[in-house]
């Protein structure tokens, strides 16, 4: 039964996030997308540098002072009775010691009917998972650089088995502001289960991310680039809906090019009217895009929209990804502004 639910999770959490090769690792669910703003760019955003303080589950170095005070919550509804949800806090002690960061991500996969061996109905059964995290960042002096590093603690509950974990987070971002153009770096996941599910020790979802982010100077527009999964250069995943069969009945699976593989490391996403009240984003994952296109079919896999409205200290977000005809996510997210 137990396999049976590390199956669904992991269909699962590889549907929502792409952010893992192959389902080789464990807490898969530390690379779901934090926030509307981060889903609708595509996911995986690292360069965005203001007062969003749900910036910092994902690059740690953006953690700043017009954080402060500043608290999100978001919300997600993913397939049948599983929710995720996310909550950042930033808090600015001393302007010596810069701005610490708090937050939670969690995710519940709701009830399972349990069965035994031969079939037969025994209880019902749920599982979950939370990672709590603690960030800070640091500008080196007389540099325009940022670097930061976030530490998680990680909690997984399925069904009557347990596992706990640590991983930290480590990044840096450079603010060219003569180009108002941001260059950031981020090594994600590193780190252990301190115990396991079942006494054997599974890796955990480790990920470098790089990324660059404009703002135009005559457009109200910031364009996001992304380039994900770099520690692993093959990401290429087979698309079953694209092998070929030939008239002696073999199948030829599909054969990705070199610079198709490159594209699925790409994100792209545009903010229109980033800094005014009311502003639009668009994203594109191009991985996620070939991993669940059909054939002669267009079903926008990898596309996502949203939006963000500020009402004095309060700013509303949404965001909408495709991902198949039969199913896509929303994502709901609040910050409040306390000062």
């Amino acid at each position: 039964m137990i396999k049976k639910l590390l199956l669904y999770i992991l269909l699962f959490v590889c549907a929502v996030s792409y952010s893992q090769i192959g389902g080789k690792y464990t807490y898969q669910f530390l690379n779901l997308v934090t926030s509307p703003r981060q889903a609708a760019l595509g996911g995986k955003v690292i360069t965005i540098y203001d007062n969003d303080v749900n910036q910092a589950h994902y690059n740690p170095a953006t953690i700043n002072e017009e954080m402060d005070n500043n608290l999100a919550l978001n919300y997600g509804s993913y397939f049948k009775e599983v929710t995720y949800g996310t909550a950042s806090y930033a808090y600015t002690y001393d302007r010596h010691l810069q701005t610490f960061q708090a937050g939670v991500n969690y995710v519940n996969y709701g009830s399972f009917e349990g069965y035994d061996e031969n079939g037969q109905p025994t209880s019902n059964f749920t599982g979950s998972e939370v990672a709590l995290s603690v960030g800070y960042a640091y500008n080196i002096p007389y540099t325009d650089i940022h670097i930061g590093a976030s530490a998680k603690l990680i909690s997984s509950t399925l069904e009557s088995y347990h596992s706990l974990g640590g991983a930290l987070d480590i990044g840096a971002v450079f603010i060219d502001e003569k180009n108002d153009v941001n260059w950031a770096l981020v090594i994600r996941n590193i780190g252990t289960q301190f115990s396991s599910y079942n006494g054997v020790s599974e890796r955990l979802p480790l990920e470098i991310i790089a990324g660059v982010s404009q703002e135009l100077e005559n457009v109200p527009i910031r364009w996001h680039l992304t380039l994900e999964n770099l520690q692993q250069w093959n990401i290429a995943f087979v698309n079953p809906s694209q092998s070929q069969s030939s008239l002696d009945g073999q199948v030829a699976d599909e054969k990705v090019s070199f610079v198709n593989n490159t594209l699925r490391h790409v994100i792209m996403g545009v903010e229109l009217f980033p800094k005014k009240a009311f502003n639009l984003r668009v994203g594109y994952n191009f991985r996620r895009a070939e991993e669940l296109r059909l054939l002669e079919q267009r079903n926008f896999s990898g596309v996502s929209l949203g939006f963000g409205l500020k009402m004095n200290k309060l700013k509303f977000n949404y965001s909408y990804s495709r991902y198949t005809l039969a199913g896509n996510t929303s994502l709901f997210g609040l910050t409040m502004n306390f000062q």
